[in-house]
């Protein structure tokens, strides 16, 4: 089995087993971004939409009202179903398809809009999905991701980079905004708008959303527990003794346009 299917059989293990908890979670269906998401994108009521990686479905239940079809996709089957049956109560413009971000069944020139959030650092190759995004999304069309983004400073980066992967073993890499960009620019994505947040959690609520037992709960912690005093500072990591309470990281939300040809 090679490391890109392997990175993905382990996206379907721990989505697949949490599926519930993604619906559910404040930090995902309760973010303060999903208000902005109709705001920025000013869709067409005939607009189609693409919701790639839509776990439990919060921005294709955001993005439904606003447009004529939104066609939310992920790659574990488990997560998709689940979503669906919260969703097909309320919506009847809302299909769901199961496929892989880095490889689209869809023609060029198919949507609108297209969306992803809080899912592109679970990518193996983030260069194949944004060339997969650029293809599907009509020219003109409206590209708008939201995800955790790694700080530009290397050893903050890979201190990041190291906590989610302790805490979530399909955990890929986090990007930094640069990298992002250079990579929007490559496939004809111009950056029209983007916010810098700082996101901050409830420590022992995330570190249990796909931590599988106690002792890999203690190895993030340990890990935490273990920052120098940038890292310390800048994820404005805070407890008492042992026990942490609350981290922050950075999350960056960014709409691109597709280039006319």
């Amino acid at each position: 089995m090679n490391m890109e299917k392997t990175a993905k059989e382990k996206v379907k293990h721990v989505f697949g087993r949490n599926a519930d908890k993604y619906v559910t979670s404040d930090s995902h269906a309760k973010g303060t971004d999903l208000p902005l998401l109709a705001e920025w994108l000013q869709p067409a009521k005939t607009a189609v939409a693409l919701d790639v990686a839509t776990g439990g479905g919060h921005v294709a239940k955001a993005l439904a009202p606003h447009t004529a079809l939104v066609l939310a996709t992920d790659l574990t089957e488990k997560m998709l179903d689940n979503t669906a049956k919260y969703l097909r109560s309320s919506f009847d413009n809302v299909m769901f398809v199961i496929a892989d971000a880095e490889s689209l069944p869809f023609l060029q020139d198919t949507f609108d809009i297209v969306t992803c959030r809080i899912a592109p650092h679970h990518f193996p190759n983030p260069d194949r999905f944004i060339a997969e995004t650029a293809r599907v999304l009509k020219p003109g069309g409206k590209f708008l991701m939201i995800d955790n983004v790694a700080p530009n400073d290397p050893a903050l980066g890979a201190f990041m980079n190291q906590t989610e992967k302790l805490r979530d073993d399909s955990h890929v890499r986090c990007l930094s905004k640069d990298e992002w960009t250079e990579l929007f620019t490559a496939n004809g994505l111009m950056i029209t708008k983007a916010l810098d947040r700082k996101k901050t959690f409830d420590y022992p609520v995330w570190v249990a959303r796909t931590a599988e037992n106690d002792d890999q709960i203690g190895r993030v912690t340990e890990h935490l527990l273990g920052a120098d005093p940038v890292a310390m500072d800048y994820f404005a990591i805070t407890g008492q003794g042992d026990a942490i309470q609350k981290l922050v990281i950075d999350e960056w939300m960014v709409m691109c346009e597709k280039q006319l040809k």
